[in-house]
């Protein structure tokens, strides 16, 4: 997995409450086996219209928003079923950074499964930051997760909480099975030293 440490990206606002992951990725895309390959269905039914042509309203077919990397989001961002295939659309269409009053608790996890980086900041302060990139498409924020600072191209800065075992596992670049891996030797000690007959037991 892709370490995470700090990233900069133009920034974009969706701040519709109780945004779902079937919004995020309609059901009729969940039938691929593999992890990438998602972000081209990314909202779909909002970027496109009943004939699969793009919906020019739609933010992020705009132009200039069309290279965002950090998503500013409704309250309750990720709610719904919790198929992880929403946020491998997200980071698959180039999302390194979500910002939210808050999140659904399953989504939420799954963020950091992927190297992406859900930062939770009170409703008025993601307000401010998302009026900011509306008014401009060069609007630029910082995430810095070593600091645990958020901040802008212009005067803000805040700071944001990840627990300690999450932030390691981004700083590091490791996943669940990285994080298993890691203790491999242990693991085969600890084999090596069963009985017999309870290392043949499957």
């Amino acid at each position: 997995m892709q370490t995470f440490k700090t990233h900069t990206g133009k920034a974009v606002a969706l701040l519709q409450s109780n945004i779902d992951t079937d919004q995020i990725l309609p059901k009729q895309f969940l039938k691929r086996t593999e992890k990438s390959g998602y972000g081209e269905f990314l909202f779909y039914d909002w970027r496109y219209d009943a004939d699969g042509n793009p919906n020019e309203n739609f933010i992020l077919n705009q132009p200039c928003f069309r290279t965002a990397s950090v998503l500013l989001a409704g309250a309750n961002f990720g709610s719904g079923s919790s198929r992880e295939h929403a946020p491998w659309a997200l980071r698959d269409f180039g999302f390194r950074v979500i910002v939210a009053a808050s999140f659904a608790d399953i989504f939420y996890n799954n963020c950091f499964k992927i190297g992406m980086l859900p930062v939770v900041l009170s409703e008025e302060i993601v307000a401010e930051l998302a009026r900011r990139a509306e008014s401009s498409g060069d609007y630029l924020i910082t995430a810095d997760l070593e600091k645990l600072e958020i901040s802008d191209n212009k005067t803000f800065r805040a700071s944001f909480q990840v627990d300690d075992f999450r932030r390691e596992l981004l700083l590091e670049g490791l996943d669940e099975i990285d994080l298993t891996l890691r203790f491999e030797d242990e693991i085969s000690r600890y084999e090596e030293s069963r009985e017999s007959w309870l290392v043949s037991i499957k």
